[in-house]
């Protein structure tokens, strides 16, 4: 149902879960752990999925808090469970309170855990290649010092990611990165004629190590490549399947 971080684990008073689309209740494309709120899945479906990863989390089902991810470099202050019709338009968020959960939501791109255990702060980001590019790892680690925490105390995890091999981009994109980014060549290997298959795990590996994460790991594991544990919208694009489930990466601080 899920998979832990060793170095997010070992953290005092900090519970966290990458689950994978197993152990839930939804069917069909969707099956099973689905906890898309943008999803066509069955509304009925999803709440149960998500009141399954709630109870895991030790937490009501009304304090996981989740976003509308816009694939932006926004930051939320999270200080109370949220109704799903105020989520904020952002693609992190970050808390000092105790028993709320941060489910970021991904099906493909990287879901990033971050905790403080001597601030007693944490965060969980959306990171695409979009959201990685503009600045929303910083950011996340910025709101994250703002609430008290040193950035040589944070530890940050990055879960299921598509990996290199399965991420095909045009030239345009290498061109842009190139562009914005000096030095972000080695992100890339050559493809097909006209092409390039992108590196976005090393590249948020990088991004962390700027925004001054000494503590940065990465899970290796390919959303893409493993169609039994993890949903994959690249996959469904190119199965032409009508939708796809996602999963959820939470963290929270116990009481």
């Amino acid at each position: 149902m899920h998979i832990e971080a060793p170095s997010l684990a070992g953290l005092p008073g900090i519970r966290h879960a990458f689950f994978t689309r197993r152990g839930g209740v939804s069917t069909g494309l969707y099956a099973s752990l689905n906890g898309g709120l943008g999803s066509h899945d069955e509304p009925s479906l999803v709440a149960e999925n998500r009141r399954r990863m709630a109870e895991h989390m030790g937490v009501p089902p009304s304090h996981l808090v989740s976003l509308y991810q816009v694939h932006s470099a926004e930051v939320a202050v999270i200080e109370g469970p949220l109704a799903l019709a105020d989520r904020p338009r952002a693609d992190a968020m970050v808390t000092r309170v105790p028993n709320l959960a941060l489910g970021i939501a991904t099906a493909d791109c990287g879901p990033i855990l971050f905790a403080d255990p001597v601030a007693r702060v944490v965060g969980a980001a959306h990171a695409g290649w979009k959201g990685a590019l503009t600045g929303v790892i910083a950011a996340t680690v910025d709101a994250m010092v703002r609430l008290g925490s040193e950035r040589n105390d944070i530890v940050a995890v990055l879960g299921p990611t598509i990996s290199q091999p399965a991420y095909e981009v045009g030239e345009d994109f290498r061109s842009r990165f190139s562009a914005e980014v000096p030095g972000s060549d080695v992100h890339f290997s050559q493809g097909r004629e006209g092409h390039a298959q992108f590196d976005l795990p090393g590249f948020i590996a990088r991004r962390l190590s700027e925004a001054g994460v000494r503590t940065a790991s990465l899970l290796g594991l390919c959303t893409y490549a493993d169609p039994e544990r993890f949903y994959s919208y690249r996959r469904t694009t190119h199965r032409g399947e009508a939708d796809y489930g996602r999963l959820i990466s939470a963290i929270t601080l116990a009481a």
